[in-house]
């Protein structure tokens, strides 16, 4: 996801060669931990995207 951006589940079971149980069990447990976000996949509405959840960088003025 570092390199490729957001991704479908079938691209990550793609991806990985991990079985389709694995990887939904996988993503719940790294949504849970706040890991990763899920966003709408506007071009097919039965699939999710997911991506790292990146931390907020806070903005400091000088």
């Amino acid at each position: 996801m570092e390199t490729n951006g957001h991704l479908t589940q079938k691209d990550l079971i793609r991806e990985t060669s991990l079985p389709s149980r694995t990887v939904r069990y996988a993503l719940g447990r790294l949504k849970e931990n706040n890991v990763l976000v899920e966003r709408h996949y506007f071009t097919d509405a039965r699939q999710s995207l997911y991506g790292l959840n990146k931390p907020r960088q806070d903005v400091v003025a000088v």
